[in-house]
């Protein structure tokens, strides 16, 4: 089984569209899977949930379980299927990450700031 390390995100991480900020944290988390570049995860509380629509899109992975999809609706458009996140992880080493959001960095910058 690939290895699944999280930890705290060091500092400030945020994730930018056309629109500006849409998240902000000092509460995310970092997911290192196997030898993969690390993902950073970004608590439900700090996000404003309410310019995001879920999507149909869902995808498996069979370390973390199912992924639930969101995009985003902001000024500049909409920005599908930006976001994903894991509601019911079937990994104990993945938990902590359960109901948080990650964003694609190819379609919005996801930085530490």
């Amino acid at each position: 089984m690939t290895k699944i390390t999280i930890k705290p995100a060091t500092g400030t991480w945020s994730v930018r569209s056309d629109d500006g900020v849409i998240v902000e944290s000092r509460n995310a988390l970092s997911l290192v899977e196997g030898d993969r570049p690390f993902v950073v995860y970004f608590p439900r509380e700090d996000i404003a949930m309410a310019l995001f629509e879920r999507t149909q899109t869902t995808t498996h992975c069979p370390h973390k379980g199912d992924a639930a999809y969101y995009s985003y609706v902001g000024q500049s458009g909409t920005i599908t299927d930006v976001a994903w996140t894991y509601e019911n992880v079937i990994n104990e080493d993945a938990k902590a990450i359960e109901g948080h959001l990650a964003f694609y960095a190819g379609k919005v910058t996801v930085e530490q700031i």
